[in-house]
């Protein structure tokens, strides 16, 4: 029961500063649950993916009528992207898992590239306003980067992460509010393609379905007060939660690599 309790306020305070700061939650909750979960990468990366769905959802729905919007066409093809990288991202851990036939050495892989994307935004972030930032339209670009980032956030099992904010600031010259929104979007169509894939695959890892419950739910409760409090805060007050997110990520996925260095 304190395990339940545990996954659930996990999952609950993730998604709920996933869904004010558009990285979808499952950047908290892998490297959280790789601490303190004891469970295979393989089992949490299913979890946390289809916790952020559901945070995901409820996000979307209650973003409806708010003065924030989902770009309709850009937003679009970025998430179809998404998709079609949730799909490669999947299929690369897959080939990857049974590459190493050692999960620790897929934890320290995925360790190591969570630590590399989280400093590389912080560092972005910090000169963020001394940055030049495009505005792309043509449509095949919104795609191909739509891509890579389903791509990641499969692979990582982190649902969208830090990475997309980046690059919705830098290519699409977005403010801070509408980044978040529409990283949602991409994060949603990427997790639907992931576990589309990860069911057709019959490649979904045994798990316990209460375990699931509890972290669904967390995630749906996560997505609703997220998405509140939202509304509330200035551009300024979600660059700081964002930030202060990327810190703490940091710190845990170098404290991950570590723990999974000494298994190998």
């Amino acid at each position: 029961m304190v395990r339940l309790i545990l996954y659930f306020v996990i999952c609950l305070a993730a998604t709920t500063v996933g869904a004010i700061s558009g990285v979808g939650g499952g950047v908290i909750i892998k490297p959280v649950f790789d601490a303190v979960s004891g469970l295979e990468v393989a089992q949490i990366s299913f979890l946390s993916g289809c916790t952020v769905l559901a945070m995901t959802v409820v996000s979307l729905l209650s973003a409806r009528g708010g003065g924030v919007r989902v770009e309709a066409r850009r937003g679009t093809l970025l998430a179809l992207g998404g998709a079609a990288g949730g799909v490669l991202g999947k299929q690369l851990f897959e080939i990857v898992k049974r590459a190493a036939g050692n999960g620790a050495l897929v934890g320290v892989v995925q360790s190591v590239l969570m630590v590399l994307l989280t400093a590389g935004v912080l560092l972005y972030m910090r000169m963020r306003p001394r940055i030049r930032t495009k505005n792309v339209q043509n449509g095949a670009m919104c795609v191909l980067i739509g891509v890579a980032l389903g791509v990641l956030s499969a692979f990582l099992g982190i649902g969208g992460g830090p990475i997309n904010l980046a690059v919705l600031y830098y290519f699409f010259s977005m403010d801070t509010k509408t980044a978040a929104l529409n990283s949602l979007y991409v994060i949603f169509f990427s997790q639907i393609a992931s576990l589309a894939m990860t069911l057709a695959g019959a490649t979904v890892p045994v798990f316990d379905p209460l375990v699931l419950t509890v972290m669904a739910v967390g995630g749906v409760l996560g997505g609703m007060s997220g998405r509140k409090i939202a509304r509330r805060l200035t551009g300024k007050g979600a660059d700081r939660v964002f930030e202060g997110l990327l810190v703490v990520i940091t710190l845990i996925s170098v404290y991950n690599l570590a723990h999974y260095a000494q298994l190998l």
